[in-house]
């Protein structure tokens, strides 16, 4: 039996900063990234990779795809098989939208699943799917561990009960109210620069994604809330937590850190950036060219003062409990 895939999970609310680090962390010798493995309902005809190149004219891709049919297993980015709601019924994905809610309810979620015979039938080849093509990817870049920036606290909960992965969590926090402010209008406060390369490559101003400030306060909490409640379940051994402001102020140091916690020489990386070609999948931020890491504070001038109380009225004592003030 192969020894266990070295796994590094980012847990976060989404535009938390897993992108930014997922790439970081891959500037090492010894660990690949291709960012969010789950990589749900990509649009083949449009949506690019960070190279540039469109999803599946990627050069890496390909290889990978040619990889894992050597293995019997065809493989195609675009619909990847690694989500857990591949394949759901609408029994099943109903039972799968909420969050992780702590062990007690994830027990009754659980025996909820099990009455599917579908779900009994796909999960163990999502999970094999998941273990195969880690593999592939290691086998293909030549790295030790891989990075998952898939931030999903209930995508991690089924990782944790694969035996092919040795996990390791890194929870990222960033201050609530400059998440909120990414919901609340995601092409230009979480997208990519330049408005063609938005939304992977197909532009537009994601007006259908916009959130009022209590519904993006609550995404927010309940999005920590998760992740609390998966890493309480843990030895600490097995997690460690990183704000996003750090990465961007001291991110040597914080690198090393990191570096150290997934398992890989320290003294062997950087804070690189973009140092040669990256293949991840995710945040629209993959597609800037900037190799400058810089922190992003603009909640502070473009929220205004009835919308910061709204998103106090909803999370601000958790951002307050977590260290924002």
């Amino acid at each position: 039996m192969s020894a266990p895939v070295r796994l590094v999970y980012l847990l976060a609310a989404s535009h938390s900063g897993s992108t930014l680090l997922a790439f970081l962390l891959g500037s090492h010798p010894d660990l690949c990234t291709v960012g969010e493995i789950k990589a749900t309902a990509l649009d083949a005809s449009r949506y690019r990779c960070s190279c540039g190149s469109e999803i599946l004219q990627c050069p890496f891709w390909r290889r990978v795809a040619d990889e894992m049919g050597a293995r019997g297993r065809p493989f195609d980015v675009t619909r990847a098989g690694t989500d857990i709601r591949t394949g759901a019924t609408p029994y099943v994905h109903r039972l799968l939208k909420p969050l992780h809610r702590g062990p007690v309810m994830e027990m009754a979620r659980d025996a909820a699943l099990w009455l599917s015979p579908a779900w009994r039938r796909s999960l163990p080849q999502i999970q094999r799917m998941n273990a195969e093509l880690a593999r592939c990817l290691l086998d293909v870049t030549g790295k030790q561990a891989i990075v998952d920036s898939s931030k999903m606290g209930l995508r991690l909960k089924y990782l944790l009960r694969n035996p092919a992965f040795d996990v390791r969590v890194i929870r990222i926090i960033r201050d609530g109210r400059a998440v909120a402010l990414a919901y609340m209008d995601p092409a230009g406060f979480a997208d990519a620069t330049d408005p063609r390369l938005r939304q992977g490559g197909m532009g537009g101003d994601r007006a259908n994604e916009r959130q009022t400030m209590p519904e993006a306060a609550h995404q927010w909490r309940r999005s920590n809330e998760e992740a609390e409640s998966v890493v309480r379940a843990l030895p600490r051994s097995r997690w460690t937590e990183v704000r996003y402001e750090d990465v961007c102020r001291d991110t040597e140091g914080t690198l090393r850190r990191l570096y150290a916690f997934a398992g890989v020489d320290p003294d062997r990386g950087g804070a690189q950036l973009r140092s040669f070609d990256h293949h991840v999948i995710g945040n629209g931020m993959r597609l800037d060219t900037t190799t400058e890491v810089r922190l992003d504070e603009r909640w502070r001038t473009a929220l205004q003062p009835a919308e910061l109380s709204a998103f106090d009225a909803e999370a601000g004592a958790l951002n307050r409990q977590l260290g924002y003030v």
